[in-house]
């Protein structure tokens, strides 16, 4: 690499290196921030299953799974139901399973019949477990509403995020994790 001799040649070059280093961002070339966290654990202490039979992650083992923790009167988590929604509909053909997990803030959303209203009004088709005593919350040391886990093909939680936003990125490693061969990252 040339060094520059000139100021406006320096900014010229900063710009350029900018505008390289922003597009490779942009056409997402760069590499999700994979981590390995070890093992993600088994859901446990699951009152009841919406939309499904009961799911292990032991079973689930060999597909790439997000596990999103979430209820129902959480702004937060209403605001990220459509990002993990599009995320069912887009790549479940291709092996993602996303697994709401339902843990109560209040009261209220312990009953079946609220969180059973709360799917089909918002179009929720993928397996809901309802997790009213936080046995899964806290098998997961989660603390947050809304939160994600990304759990790879061997069964490893590789990625984590809490709150909103993200979107992009964890679209970008559901991807990776999907082309990904076999049971290798």
């Amino acid at each position: 690499m040339m060094k520059p001799r000139s100021g406006r040649a320096l900014l010229a070059f900063a710009i350029v290196l900018a505008f390289a280093i922003e597009s490779e961002t942009a056409c997402g070339a760069a590499e999700p921030p994979f981590h390995d966290y070890g093992q993600a654990p088994e859901f446990t202490g699951i009152e009841q299953w919406l939309n499904s039979d009961p799911l292990s992650l032991s079973g689930l083992r060999g597909k790439v799974v997000l596990v999103d923790f979430w209820t129902y009167s959480c702004i937060n988590c209403l605001r990220t139901l459509p990002y993990v929604t599009s995320w069912h509909n887009k790549f479940k053909d291709r092996g993602l399973v996303v697994v709401g997990v339902h843990t109560p803030e209040f009261g209220f959303e312990k009953l079946t019949r609220n969180v059973q209203s709360a799917i089909g009004r918002h179009g929720i088709t993928y397996p809901v477990a309802q997790d009213n005593r936080y046995a899964t919350w806290k098998a997961f040391d989660n603390e947050y509403w809304p939160a994600t886990y990304l759990i790879d093909r061997n069964g490893h939680v590789v990625l984590k995020h809490a709150g909103e936003g993200g979107y992009e990125e964890t679209e970008r490693a559901i991807e990776a994790l999907l082309d990904a061969k076999g049971t290798e990252r």
